[in-house]
């Protein structure tokens, strides 16, 4: 069965606050000023968006977001959220299964990767990549390979917690770093949060 958040769409945001603090949110958030008037945006795996609602009340507007997520009660609450002057177009999907015949200016995948096993990961990541504009910017965030005893220890039950709820079959976090590096992307910016267990990036396609 595929990984789907429906059982815990309705206290998600509120969980994620309560053991995170602020940091998820200032990873998903922290580099958004770096899109710019008109982008075409993707976004992969948005959960409830908020993110949506944090881009609306940036300056430039006018972006044109494609919004897929595989949960259904996700889309429900992300169809409320403000978009101002942007347009979104509601995808309900697992990635795996949508395909655009157009290319995008920046993608964004907020904590999307540690869902996934290694080699489902990098097929997640390949299919992401070919709908990214050569120069594109990709914002990356997710939890970093745990180094701390706690860091391993958090990890181990947020896995089991959501392979209970939500089928997810990560047992680790697969290497995404090595993914852009054999895609050729440039690291433009990172910064860490939550003691070094977040990380935020932006990385620059420079496909050939």
């Amino acid at each position: 069965m595929p990984v789907n958040y429906n059982r815990v769409a309705w206290f998600y945001d509120t969980l994620s606050r309560v053991v995170f603090g602020g940091a998820i949110v200032r990873a998903q958030t922290l580099y958004l000023p770096l899109l710019e008037a008109g982008d075409s945006i993707l976004i992969v795996g948005g959960g409830t968006g908020w993110i949506l609602e944090r881009i609306a009340n940036m300056s430039p507007k006018g972006f044109r977001i494609t919004y897929v997520e595989a949960s259904e009660e996700m889309i429900k609450r992300a169809k409320k959220r403000t978009i101002a002057q942007n347009e979104v177009f509601f995808i309900n999907c697992p990635i795996e299964e949508f395909n655009s015949k157009n290319s995008f200016d920046v993608v964004i995948t907020p904590f999307l990767f540690d869902n996934f096993l290694t080699h489902q990961a990098e097929k997640i990541f390949n299919h992401i990549n070919k709908h990214l504009k050569n120069s594109g910017l990709w914002l990356y965030s997710d939890f970093r390979q745990p180094e701390k005893i706690w860091q391993k220890g958090m990890l181990k039950i947020m896995l089991l917690f959501f392979k209970l709820l939500c089928k997810v079959e990560a047992n680790k976090l697969p290497d995404i770093e090595t993914q852009f590096r054999k895609n050729n992307y440039t690291l433009r910016e990172q910064k860490n949060f939550y003691k070094g267990f977040i990380t935020a990036r932006a990385y620059t396609s420079t496909q050939q």
